[in-house]
C-alpha cells in the first residue's frame, strides 16, 4: 500500500466534484442548508390529478424548465444540472470531461404527452390499434429518442465530452450507488483516470404513484406532507415518492493530486449482493443485505469498528426499516450502539434511481462539514429499532468514515464506504 494505492494495491479513488438537485432545491449549498435545518421537501402533488388516489403527496422537483415535460425530459435536465455543478467544482472543462460516464436512471416509458398525441391523430379503431397505426407512420425522431433507454446517457456524454460508450443502468433503488460503483471499478482496473457517475430520476408520474400504491408501499399521510416520511418510527406507514439527482466526479487520487484538484472525499469500498427471495420483499433473515454490508467493509479494508456513521437506506416502510436494523445490528454487533444512523429520506423522500448517488453526495458533505443531518419526524420511536437516528435535530460530530446503504426492489443491494481522507 502506497499513498496512491489501497490495501489491495488498487488505485485509491477520490471524489473531486459533487452536484445535487432534490425537492429542497438546486445545488449543494441550498440542499445542505435545508437538510441540516431539518426542512422537508415533501408537498402535495400538483403535476397531475390526484382525485380518488390514496397517496396525494410526493417530493417532486417542480422548479426546473422540464418539470412539466415528462419523465424523460426531466430526468435529463436533473442529470445535466447536477453534472454541471460537479464538473465545475472539479475544475474540469464542461464539454471535455475525458472519462467514461455511468448513469443510473428509471426505466423508460412513452410519456402521456406522446401517448395522447398519438391517440388523437388516429381514426375510430380501438385504442391499441389506433396508437400502433399512428406510430408506424409518424417518423418522429424526437419521440423515438425519448422512448429509448440509452438516449439520456448518450445526450449527457455528448454534452460533457465523456469518452467511450456511456453506460445506463436501472437496478431499482440501488441504481445510484451502482453507478458510483461502476466508476470506482473502472478507475481501479486502470481503464480511466476519471469517471462521471450520475443518478437521476424524474419519474414521479401518475403511473409510478399508482403502481407503488398497489404494492401498499407508499405513505398515505396526505394531510401533513412534511410529516409523512418517518424512518425508524413506530408509526411509519410507507415511503414518499420523490425526484432528484446527484453527480460525482471520481478520479484516481494520483491523477487528482497531479493536477492540483481538491479532494472532497475517498470512495473506499463497494459491496453488492443479490437477493432472490421475492420481487419486492427482502429475505426475512436479511442475509443478502448483511452480505452486502460485509462485502463493502471487506473491500474497504475495514472491520466492524471502522465506520463512524451510517447513511441509512431508511425508506420509512415497515419491513425495510426492520430489515435494515437487523442487517446492521448483525454486522456491527454492540458497536452499532456507538454509531449514528440517520436517513436523508425523512426530508427528501425516496428518489428511487437517484437515491444512492444523492445519499453518497450527502455522506461526503457530512464528513467535510462535521454535521450529521437529522432523521426528522422521529416522534414515536420503535422499541424494536435501537439506533441513535439523530432524531429531529442535526448533530455536530467528527465523521471520518461513512457507510451508505441502498437496498432495492428486485433484490439489488449496494453499499458504499466513504472516507474523509486517504489512509
Amino acid at each position: 500500500m502506497t499513498k496512491f494505492t489501497d490495501h489491495l494495491g488498487r488505485p485509491v479513488v477520490a471524489v473531486t466534484g459533487i452536484g445535487v438537485v432534490t425537492s429542497l432545491g438546486v445545488g449543494k449549498k441550498d440542499n445542505w442548508e435545508a437538510l441540516t435545518a431539518g426542512r422537508s421537501g415533501i408537498h402535495p402533488i400538483t403535476r397531475f390529478p390526484v382525485d380518488h388516489l390514496n397517496t396525494r403527496i410526493a417530493g417532486t422537483v417542480d422548479f426546473l424548465a422540464s418539470s412539466s415535460k415528462g419523465a424523460s425530459a426531466l430526468t435529463y435536465e436533473l442529470a445535466e444540472t447536477a453534472a454541471e455543478e460537479a464538473v465545475a467544482e472539479a475544475g474540469l472543462a464542461i464539454d471535455d470531461f475525458g472519462g467514461p460516464l455511468f448513469l443510473a436512471s428509471p426505466p423508460v416509458e412513452l410519456d402521456w404527452h406522446d401517448r395522447l398525441a398519438l391517440y388523437r391523430n388516429g381514426d375510430d379503431k380501438p385504442a391499441p390499434d389506433r396508437l400502433l397505426e399512428v406510430a408506424r407512420n409518424l417518423n418522429s425522431l424526437e419521440m423515438f429518442d425519448s422512448s429509448q433507454f440509452a438516449t439520456i446517457a448518450d445526450r449527457l456524454a455528448d454534452r460533457f465530452g465523456a469518452t467511450g460508450l456511456p453506460i445506463t443502468l436501472s437496478t431499482a433503488c440501488a441504481s445510484g450507488a451502482t453507478a458510483i460503483q461502476l466508476g470506482v471499478e473502472a478507475i481501479r482496473r486502470g481503464e480511466a483516470n476519471r469517471a462521471l457517475s450520475i443518478g437521476a430520476d424524474g419519474s414521479a408520474t401518475a403511473e409510478a404513484l399508482i403502481r407503488f400504491s398497489l404494492l401498499s408501499a407508499l405513505s398515505t399521510s396526505n394531510d401533513a406532507p412534511e410529516k409523512a416520511s418517518k424512518p425508524f418510527s413506530k408509526d411509519r406507514d410507507g415511503f414518499v415518492l420523490a425526484e432528484g439527482s446527484a453527480a460525482l466526479v471520481l478520479e484516481s487520487l494520483e491523477a487528482a493530486t497531479a493536477r492540483g484538484a481538491t479532494v472532497l472525499g475517498i470512495l473506499r469500498g463497494c459491496g453488492e449482493k443479490a437477493d432472490d427471495f421475492h420481487r419486492t420483499r427482502s429475505k426475512p433473515d436479511a442475509s443478502p443485505a448483511i452480505a452486502a454490508v460485509r462485502a463493502a467493509l471487506e473491500d474497504a479494508g475495514l472491520g466492524e469498528d471502522g465506520i463512524d456513521y451510517v447513511n441509512a437506506h431508511g425508506t420509512s416502510t415497515p419491513e425495510n426499516d426492520k430489515m435494515e436494523h437487523l442487517s446492521l445490528s448483525t454486522v456491527f454487533g454492540d458497536h452499532i450502539n456507538r454509531m449514528l444512523v440517520s436517513s436523508n429520506k425523512s426530508m427528501i423522500g425516496h428518489t428511487l434511481s437517484a437515491a444512492g448517488a444523492i445519499e453518497a453526495a450527502f455522506s461526503i458533505m457530512t464528513m467535510r462539514e462535521g454535521v450529521i443531518p437529522p432523521t426528522i419526524n422521529y416522534d414515536n420511536p420503535d422499541p424494536a429499532i435501537t439506533f441513535d437516528v439523530v432524531p429531529n435535530v442535526k448533530r455536530e460530530a467528527e465523521v471520518r468514515t461513512v457507510l451508505s446503504n441502498s437496498f432495492g426492489f428486485g433484490g439489488q443491494n449496494t453499499c458504499l464506504v466513504m472516507a474523509r481522507e486517504p489512509v
